[in-house]
């Protein structure tokens, strides 16, 4: 079992559903609104810095500055991974 996060693009809701790997990519139901117009986003395993203020785009790429597949920018960063 895996935990996935899911967008709901009626209600815009974002949701985390704990799911065998086999099924991630299966239909799911917003939790908020109960519409099959959901889709997985790519998320990040949480990390703790000492920083307090947000992460820019970059600070949260698979290796930082790079970029990447599982960039949070979703590449609009303009760092390409190597």
């Amino acid at each position: 079992m895996a935990l996935y996060e899911y967008v709901c693009h009626d209600c815009e809701t974002k949701f985390e559903a704990l799911r065998p790997m086999s099924q991630a990519d299966a239909a799911i139901p917003c939790k908020q609104c109960t519409s099959l117009n959901t889709a997985r986003v790519l998320s990040l395993f949480a990390s703790v810095s000492g920083k307090s203020s947000p992460a820019s785009p970059c600070d949260t790429c698979e290796t930082p500055g790079q970029g990447g597949p599982n960039c949070a920018c979703g590449g609009s960063c303009g760092h390409h991974h190597h």
